[in-house]
């Protein structure tokens, strides 16, 4: 597939173009001073990087307690979300 690089000046300027190419499956970059920094994609592929994503983050959660490693309550973890910046959190188990 080849990929459109456009800069963001041009982007804002054909923004509806752009958006057309992306539900038609081609994705753009955008540039600014010749460094990529975003991208418009297919909806599709958007959601596919989530799902894959999520589905990494699982399986290392999983593996932590699989191999024997810290866990913490529920309690645990809210109490430690929600301490006062300055208090240390509470040593894990």
């Amino acid at each position: 597939m080849a990929e459109n690089t456009v800069t963001v000046r041009e982007a804002r300027a054909h923004l509806a173009e752009h958006v057309d190419r992306a539900a038609a499956g081609a994705p753009t970059v955008i540039t600014r001073n010749g460094a990529p920094i975003a991208a418009l994609v297919p909806i599709a592929d958007l959601r596919a990087l989530e799902d894959a994503a999520d589905a990494l983050l699982s399986r290392e959660a999983e593996a932590v307690p699989a191999e024997g490693g810290p866990t913490v309550t529920m309690a645990e973890l809210l109490a430690d979300l929600f301490a006062e910046p300055d208090r240390p959190p509470e040593p894990r188990r």
